[in-house]
Parts: C-alpha cells; sequence; structure tokens
C-alpha cells in the first residue's frame, strides 16, 4: 500500500526531539509539518522554508498522523472509570 512506504520516512529516536516523531534524516518534527499546514496551507511555502523537506516527507507526516487518529481507544472496565472518577 502507498500509505506504508511513506510510513518509513517517520523516525522516533529518544535523542531527537525527545523522542518525537520526525522526518527521517531531519530534526522536523510530524508536529511541526501539521501546525504549519494547519497556519498556512500553502505547500510550496512549507517546502520553501524547510529546504530539507520534500513532498513525500509531508505525505508520510499525514500517512502517520492518520495511522495515529485510526487507532480504536481500549475500552475501559468498570474500576477504570470509578478511578478515573475519584482521581478528579
Amino acid at each position: 500500500m502507498e500509505e506504508t512506504k511513506h510510513l518509513d520516512r517517520i523516525v522516533t529516536d529518544p535523542k531527537i526531539l525527545v523522542g518525537k516523531p520526525v522526518v527521517k534524516g531531519t530534526r522536523i518534527a510530524v508536529e511541526l509539518v501539521l501546525a504549519r499546514l494547519a497556519e498556512n496551507p500553502d505547500l510550496d511555502d512549507l517546502l520553501a522554508a524547510y529546504p530539507r523537506l520534500k513532498r513525500r516527507d509531508v505525505q508520510a507526516c499525514f500517512a502517520y498522523a492518520r495511522r495515529l487518529l485510526e487507532k480504536k481507544p481500549a475500552p475501559t472496565t468498570a474500576k477504570s472509570r470509578r478511578h478515573a472518577v475519584a482521581t478528579r
């Protein structure tokens, strides 16, 4: 699948940006790419601001975010709900 090809461009390393996911070979965080595009969706502006960033890197950031959003949260149990209420 095309998405899987993109995901190999995103890496995490505890020594780089405290383990945040970054574009492979850079210190450009996925979070930064998404935030910049949310502020200004002009891809050409983003690529001009970060010359090491390529179009396929941006696609990888979107694929990574999508993968995270597709994960379903773990079901809660009655005990975990009671604990959450008790700790508020």
